[in-house]
């Protein structure tokens, strides 16, 4: 089942691009240094009646005009013993319809399906092993943990992104208190989207409770008229059911228009209207996914 804890993983180098430089860095892997990046659609399904879909495809093209470099993100949640054969039938796909080198990167969020996923996996008979797959894994024990400020605002997608991967962490509650004071300098974009980012990342996490209730509290915003103070002062006028379901509300909104998806008037009032949170969870999975409203509201 995919999750929006599932999607944020590697949906983050989809709308943030810059992060790719930082992440490859760890993994002692040397990208284009000046290229453009193209997102591509994650589908490889061939004639037959099988689905297969890669999370993330990006295309990185040197603005010198060297060779491209495709990426396959995946983000893995557990080992799975049937995850190597897809991985390599993703890796084959890509190199045969693109022409070009091609990076599998894994990205987890404990060290156990980190560990696993660096494989390396060999497939083939037990006398003769024909295909190594061999990934790259971002994961907890190669990802850092930020504790300054200073550091997390300089850098707030690669902030976040360790955010994510450390919400395991008993260091979780002071890597999200330090991401927090560096939003509290960020522009308002930045503050929404990565705050909202960060919110559905953490999935069922005792981090996502910390987290909201760092965010609740307004006290790194004063005065700003930021989406996570207003829906704070919210919360305290209306009463704290209320006030969740309007956060809830606008986070699905304001999603849905980050990724350049219309809502027409009646579907904005229909989000506002709504009370139910389970029904906002839902739609806030679904707006990571959709290609318009209607999938949404009506998915």
């Amino acid at each position: 089942m995919v999750t929006s804890r599932h999607e944020t993983a590697h949906r983050i180098f989809q709308e943030r691009p810059a992060l790719l430089a930082p992440t490859f860095k760890l993994l002692g892997v040397s990208l284009p240094e000046d290229a453009s990046v193209e997102v591509l659609t994650p589908d490889a399904t061939e004639l037959k009646p099988i689905e297969r879909r890669i999370d993330t495809v990006l295309r990185l093209r040197p603005r010198n005009g060297g060779a491209p470099t495709m990426l396959a993100i995946e983000a893995q949640g557990r080992p799975d013993p049937e995850k190597a054969r897809s991985w390599a039938y993703y890796l084959a796909f890509l190199e045969s319809k693109n022409r070009c080198p091609v990076l599998l990167v894994v990205v987890c969020q404990d060290k156990d399906t980190a560990e696993w996923a660096m494989g390396p996996f060999h497939l083939g008979p037990d006398d003769w092993k024909h295909l190594t797959v061999r990934p790259l894994v971002l994961g907890p024990g190669n990802v850092p943990v930020i504790l300054d400020p200073e550091e997390a605002a300089a850098d707030l997608a690669m902030a976040t992104f360790a955010a994510m991967t450390h919400g395991r962490s008993p260091d979780a509650p002071a890597i999200l208190k330090t991401l927090a004071q560096a939003l509290g300098s960020a522009d308002r974009e930045a503050l929404r989207y990565y705050s909202e980012l960060l919110d559905t990342g953490l999935g069922d996490t005792p981090a996502r409770r910390t987290w909201r209730k760092l965010m609740k509290n307004g006290s790194y915003f004063p005065g700003r008229g930021t989406f996570v103070e207003e829906t704070y002062l919210e919360g305290k006028a209306e009463g704290k059911a209320e006030g969740e379901a309007v956060g809830a509300a606008r986070s699905v909104l304001r999603l849905l228009e980050m990724r350049g998806i219309p809502v027409t008037p009646s579907q904005r009032d229909r989000a506002l209207a709504c009370t139910d949170l389970a029904v906002l969870d839902r739609w806030l999975e679904l707006a990571f996914r959709a290609t318009d409203a209607e999938q949404v509201f009506d998915g």
